[in-house]
């Protein structure tokens, strides 16, 4: 299935490239990840190759044992830093995150107006229900799914009937009249759910641009339904062209079914790529950055992900659907879960290809090793299976890869007119083309 519509591409802000062994390489900058002039160099390179938006992933955790060996996932607050990029850009997208399970809406909804009104226009909000982080905010335990995705359907609804309680409208500013807004304009929300209570007004009014675009990251059935109803773009954790068609399909169809029109929400799996002048050398590229990885400790996520020991079988043993807990195990990530089921129901794999699966080593994200003509090849695919409406970029290994995303990869997506080649617009929802 051809589609004619441009990618949307986004490029994650979380230095991908220094997993595994990849912060030692003498080009990491891996001292400087704490820095803003680090995040708004990569910021400004992105916008000089025209990508959609800037995306900051987020954690309300550290895990402190990761950090003897790698930089593990600190990292600045989402929206303090990209109110710091707005300063340094003019275009890009600047899409922040927030955990619904643990911000109140109407902080939420705050920080993202304000972030919308520093960059004029360019703000994006990332909705996610976390699967770390209870004991920092006085919980025992991480609640269900379930539960976490019903707090964030309530949380999205309050979110964005706090954006509309202060129109912009209700700024008259008439000096001569001695008026500064419309108070009858201005209305609280008085919002009584399970999860919240919020009165409003919000104290900062809706920016010009229009309403902020949501993207969520969910895989899981709760997930997608979640996504379905409220979200403009799903960053996917999908490790295959095949698995990101079916989730594209089916977020289409639960779209369908409560009244969204399908093509309203861009299915832009996370693209892990490790990009070399040569095969071989981004090969040895991807091994090195993953050399940490010891065979047990692959067999460890296996078991966390799927609630069974492989150890026992042989490595050349099938695993199959028949062989795993009934019902599925409690686990960490039902997403990477989910997906590392579906691959043993398609594929069977053995035990020693699913030791090398991405999902077990890349947390389940579309991976491409190569050359810039290699990556070219598979986003074509994908783009011409109706896979995906774009990606978000992930480099890997090093600096170089990322150079070569931004230096030849996509200016070879905008010659084959899959991309653009000049900013038609200066707010997010314009690069989206939501107007």
């Amino acid at each position: 299935m051809h589609v004619d519509k441009q990618l949307c591409i986004g490029l994650s802000l979380s230095p991908t490239w220094l997993k595994g062994a990849g912060w030692r390489r003498e080009d990491s900058r891996a001292e400087q990840i704490f820095s803003t002039s680090f995040y708004a160099n990569l910021a400004r390179q992105a916008e000089q190759a025209k990508l959609d938006f800037v995306f900051k992933p987020d954690v309300m955790a550290l895990p402190a044992e990761t950090l003897e060996r790698s930089p593990g996932f600190g990292g600045l607050d989402p929206s303090l830093l990209l109110a710091a990029l707005a300063q340094s850009t003019r275009h890009i997208g600047l899409v922040t995150t927030v955990s619904s399970t643990f911000t109140p809406p109407y902080l939420a909804a705050r920080q993202a107006q304000s972030l919308n009104w520093i960059s004029q226009g360019r703000a994006g909000l990332n909705i996610v229900t976390a699967i770390d982080g209870a004991a920092n905010f006085g919980l025992r335990d991480m609640p269900p799914s379930e539960e976490r995705y019903a707090k964030a359907a309530e949380f999205t609804q309050v979110v964005r009937r706090l954006w509309s309680s202060f129109p912009g409208e209700a700024m008259i500013v008439d000096r001569n009249a001695g008026q500064f807004a419309d108070p009858s304009r201005i209305s609280s929300i008085d919002h009584q759910g399970h999860f919240f209570r919020v009165q409003g007004p919000l104290n900062v009014p809706a920016c010009p641009a229009g309403e902020i675009p949501l993207i969520q990251a969910g895989a899981s059935s709760a997930g997608l339904d979640f996504a379905a109803a409220t979200a403009d773009g799903v960053f996917a954790a999908a490790p295959d062209m095949a698995a990101s068609r079916q989730l594209r399909q089916s977020l289409q169809r639960r779209a369908s079914k409560i009244g969204r029109a399908p093509e309203a929400i861009r299915v832009l799996p996370g693209l892990h790529f490790f990009l070399a002048h040569t095969r071989s050398e981004a090969l040895d590229l991807h091994r090195e950055t993953h050399a940490y990885l010891s065979v047990e400790q692959r067999y460890a996520s296996i078991q966390a992900l799927l609630g069974i020991d492989i150890r026992r079988f042989a490595p050349d043993q099938p695993i199959t659907l028949s062989l795993l807990p009934d019902p599925p195990a409690a686990v960490r990530s039902r997403t990477h879960t989910d997906l590392l089921r579906a691959l043993i129901e398609r594929e069977q794999p053995t035990v020693q290809e699913l030791l090398a699966r991405p999902e077990v080593v890349n947390s389940g994200h579309w991976v491409v090793v190569g050359t810039v003509d290699d990556a070219l090849k598979e986003i074509l695919a994908w783009h011409e299976a109706g896979a995906m409406d774009g990606f978000i970029a992930l480099p890997g290994g090093s600096a170089t890869s990322l150079q070569l995303f931004f230096e030849e990869l996509i200016p070879q997506l905008a010659e084959r007119g899959l991309f653009r080649r000049e900013y038609k617009g200066r707010t997010l929802r314009e690069h989206l083309s939501m107007i």
